[in-house]
């Protein structure tokens, strides 16, 4: 899906340099069959389970139509993530809405949908039920359980420690179901966790089966037919090429667990799981052209896009692999800095890198850019926000429009006193 050909990248059949000719930089560029292939890997490898794509990895309106389409559900956190799942087709039998600080209107939305919620509070709780009997609704919930897991992953993504914002404390869970069957137009039917993301180990994902399972056990004492039980997701992929777990490697850990815990109870529930940055992740690389070469303190290769198109890096000191694509035979002579153009210290896309000689004009790929890329993005420093195109086979396809700038005060309005 990505290869040299005659020393230039392509993105299956088609040269990056003819498609910044035709779209320009940045652009974020995807390959319709590596994201097929993922989703291959994930049908093949949880046919037993149910799979819930994670929205908020990625969410262009196509990307999220060709998951739909394979007849996956949607994990989504907030009524935008909703609206775009329902516009996608997601099934909303299969949508869970997730979040730790659901507004009224967003509960008021769900319940409209006829989605399930994944229950963060007891406040919420109240809420739900409260919306509900108003509107004379029944919703189906889950509450979502803080199992106290270290997932071995960067802090700022590890959702399943104690000290984490989100979930019911696991000794509080089974009290918070009690009250749920006390409470009107709520029907709890699901238990569910996630422990983070980016995790490149499978032993923290057993951890969190037997832990839910544990308070299922509970959970079912209280006369509640559990329908499903949700994993979360949070598999890593392999930015820096050392090699990480596949579905295929997760559902053989996995599955001998859930079907020895699942016989303990009188419940058949299903195994829900929530798979973003593994979906879509390395479907997408981000094509950036060079600016300038300083050499300074270090040799500086600035280009033309930064956080505010890609702020993992700047965020999360996460490391993306980086290719001068219009020399990809070149041998690598020296190492650069790539920066971009924003007003912070910290606009670093890569830092030390071996590449070979960058010239001014050069074509610079970033790999890996398909999960929290653009979907993190911002108009930072008057910068309109790039294209993003799907490309299948010889075929690119537009599916989002450069920004200009009229984008960057489309909503902005002057009072009459400044007029």
């Amino acid at each position: 899906m990505f290869e040299s050909r005659n020393g230039v990248l392509h993105v299956e059949e088609l040269s990056v340099i003819d498609l910044v000719e035709r779209f320009g930089t940045p652009l974020y560029v995807t390959s319709y069959a590596k994201l097929k292939e993922n989703i291959e890997a994930y049908k093949k490898a949880f046919n037993w389970a149910r799979v819930l794509y994670a929205v908020k990895a990625n969410n262009n309106l196509a990307i999220m139509k060709v998951i739909a389409k394979e007849n996956f559900g949607a994990d989504v956190f907030s009524q935008g993530e909703l609206y775009l799942s329902l516009l996608a087709g997601f099934d909303k039998k299969f949508i869970l809405f997730n979040g730790n600080s659901k507004s009224e209107e967003e509960i008021k939305a769900g319940i409209e949908s006829g989605v399930k919620f994944s229950v963060d509070s007891v406040d919420e709780l109240y809420t739900i039920s409260e919306i509900a009997s108003e509107m004379g609704e029944e919703v189906e919930i889950a509450f979502r359980v803080n199992p106290d897991i270290d997932p071995k992953t960067h802090p700022k993504i590890a959702t399943g420690l104690k000290k984490s914002k989100f979930g019911i404390p696991a000794e509080q869970v089974v009290e918070t179901y009690r009250l749920a069957l006390e409470l009107p137009n709520v029907v709890p039917i699901g238990i569910h966790c996630h422990i983070g993301s980016q995790i490149t180990e499978i032993s923290p994902f057993v951890e969190a089966v037997n832990k839910i399972f544990d308070l299922a056990e509970r959970v079912e004492e209280l006369g509640i037919d559990l329908k499903f039980v949700d994993v979360g997701g949070g598999l890593g992929i392999d930015y820096e090429g050392k090699g990480v777990p596949t579905p295929e490697d997760l559902a053989n850990a996995l599955k001998p667990v859930y079907e020895e815990r699942k016989s303990r109870l009188d419940s058949n529930p299903e195994l829900w799981l929530e798979p973003g940055r593994s979906l879509v992740g390395n479907t997408t690389i981000l094509l950036t052209r060079v600016n300038a070469v300083k050499r300074a303190y270090k040799n500086f290769v600035a280009v033309d896009a930064g956080f505010n198109l890609l702020i993992r890096p700047a965020m999360y000191g996460a490391y993306h692999k980086i290719a001068v694509a219009n020399k990809m035979d070149w041998e690598e002579e020296e190492v650069y800095t790539v920066v971009g153009p924003i007003c912070e210290s910290g606009d670093v896309l890569g830092e030390d890198r071996k590449l070979p000689r960058v010239e001014k004009g050069d074509i610079i790929a970033v790999f890996d850019a398909g999960a929290y890329g653009f979907v993190m993005s911002s108009q930072y420093n008057g910068r309109p926000r790039c294209a993003e195109v799907l490309v299948k086979g010889s075929e690119a396809y537009v599916i989002r429009e450069k920004e200009s700038f009229g984008d960057l005060i489309a909503k902005q309005k002057i009072p009459e006193f400044l007029l």
